[in-house]
Order: C-alpha cells, then structure tokens, then sequence
C-alpha cells in the first residue's frame, strides 16, 4: 500500500540520531548516502519500500508536526518495543505511552508510544503474543 514515509525536520542532524537509535532498536539501518539523495537535507531507514525518509521541508518553512498523525513501525518482540522507547527518551524523545499491551486493540498488541525532537508521534508495535517472550 505505501512506498514511504517521510517526516519533515527543523534539525536533520538531531532528527537522525532520534531514528538511528530508535528505528536500530528495531534492527533497521540508516541507507548510505547515494548519488540521489544529499546527507545534508534526507536521511533514510529501511527496506527499498516502504521506507522512513526525514528531510528539511521543501518550501523553506519550519516543519510541524501533525496533529492526530502517527507512525507506527513494526516490532518483532516485546525487547524490541521497550528498546525503542527507551532510546527515545535517551534521545530527546518525549513518552506518549509507555510499553504495555493495549487490550483495547486487542489481546496481542504491545505498543509503546513517543514523540521525536520536532513533535512527531510515532509508535512501535508487536502482535502475536500475549506474554513477553
């Protein structure tokens, strides 16, 4: 359904060391810089598609966050998701929720929930088990 994601950003260098921490907690790595892309203005994690790309905004403006947007990305194990919330709080980040199965969603979905340093929400989220594995 999607190829990407993108977030804008006031501060790309900050911005990356969020997702380098957070989105490597879930076993996901910045792409190198490549002939298309300059360090400078993208930074990116993932697969080819879909992907995560950050980026200063086009029109020159500050970037904002969305109000009622979220991002959630995928975990593998309940580790996965208290990783992640804990880098990003070691990163700037600031707790929505903290890691915990959310019965409301159902009896397997364990989620955590954190804002980055320009206000994003995003979320991790592992499915499939009712107990910490």
């Amino acid at each position: 359904m999607m190829t990407y994601i993108c977030f804008g950003t006031n501060d790309l260098i900050r911005a990356s060391r969020f997702y380098d921490a957070t989105l490597g907690a879930l076993g996901h790595k910045r792409y190198p810089p490549s002939d298309e892309s300059d360090p400078n203005i993208w930074a990116g994690w993932g697969p080819a598609e879909p992907s995560f790309w950050l980026c200063k905004p086009f029109d020159g403006g500050p970037a904002t966050a969305g109000n009622g947007s979220m991002v959630a990305f995928e975990a593998k194990s309940w580790k996965q998701v208290d990783a992640f919330h804990s880098a990003a709080l070691a990163q700037g980040g600031t707790s929505e929720g903290p890691p915990a199965l959310r019965l409301q969603y159902g009896p397997d979905f364990y989620a955590a929930y954190v804002r980055d340093p320009d206000g994003n929400k995003v979320a991790a989220i592992c499915r499939g088990f009712t107990q910490p594995q």
